[in-house]
């Protein structure tokens, strides 16, 4: 069976465990809701899921395929070295994994095996954040969430594999990382879940913008009330994010475009 999309791609359905199976479609979803909400850089940037059942295994998108186009079958499963170890029939088109790509990634499920989910973005609202001195300011509750956020410093385009384990230290036990002069990172513990985090994050970001743009004093808030506001928000302290909205979520994309389940 042949999938019918932009990118024809043989169907892995029944191909793949069950679980695998759902891991692709909520990370398809991912990749439409990315696109959807104004998230991507053409062709560039990376979601991942880990594997249910194979610790060292996880999916991400072939390089060239444009977000809007990602399905659950069109999706490869590589380890941490970046070993291909399900490659989707394209039907003689040529994709593979972006080098750079892997190695955040794979630096990440690595290092937190406790992660299922990683996410990267190079929107311009990220990137002017990751090039302030200051960083993300705490100056609205959204932002408080991130009172933790990891930074990373720029070391040039990812592709040594030297610099997996400068991520994976800067990243610590955040759930979000700030790469300097480059972009976000995000992580969670299911893709409903990172999702929502990237978003969050992605807000705070761009009221941060909006209100430097004024010219006028921030406004300040007391380091216990941000601090007090960071621990309120973690999923010891209330239902994991994203539980409520993803079956949502997902309902707005079956609306717009199912394609992304095949």
């Amino acid at each position: 069976m042949t999938v019918p999309m932009a990118v024809a791609v043989a169907s892995l359905r029944g191909r793949c465990s069950d679980a695998e199976w759902q891991s692709r479609v909520d990370l398809a979803a991912c990749y439409r809701l990315t696109e959807l909400y104004g998230l991507t850089d053409l062709a560039a940037n990376h979601i991942s899921v880990r594997v249910p059942g194979e610790p060292d295994a996880f999916l991400i998108n072939p390089h060239g395929v444009l977000y809007d186009e990602i399905c659950a079958s069109s999706l490869i499963k590589i380890d941490h070295q970046g070993n291909i170890l399900t490659m989707p029939d394209f039907h003689g088109a040529t994709y593979n994994v972006n080098r750079a790509g892997f190695l955040i990634h794979g630096a990440i499920h690595e290092a937190r095996p406790e992660v299922a989910c990683v996410m990267h973005t190079h929107t311009w609202t990220g990137m002017a954040v990751s090039a302030l001195e200051c960083g993300l300011l705490p100056i609205t509750q959204t932002a408080m969430r991130f009172a933790d956020i990891g930074y990373h410093e720029f070391e040039g385009v990812v592709l040594d594999e030297a610099e997996k384990a400068s991520l994976a230290r800067d990243l610590g036990q955040a759930s979000t990382l700030i790469l300097r002069n480059h972009g976000l990172l995000a992580v969670g513990g299911t893709v409903a879940e990172t999702f929502n985090t990237m978003v969050r994050l992605e807000l705070a970001c761009k009221s941060q913008l909006a209100a430097m743009a004024c010219g006028t004093p921030l406004h300040p808030v007391n380091d216990e009330v941000v601090e007090a506001t960071r621990v309120e928000f973690l999923p010891t302290t209330r239902r994991p994010f994203g539980l409520m909205e993803w079956p949502a979520m997902l309902r707005k994309l079956d609306r717009i475009d199912p394609s992304y389940r095949l």
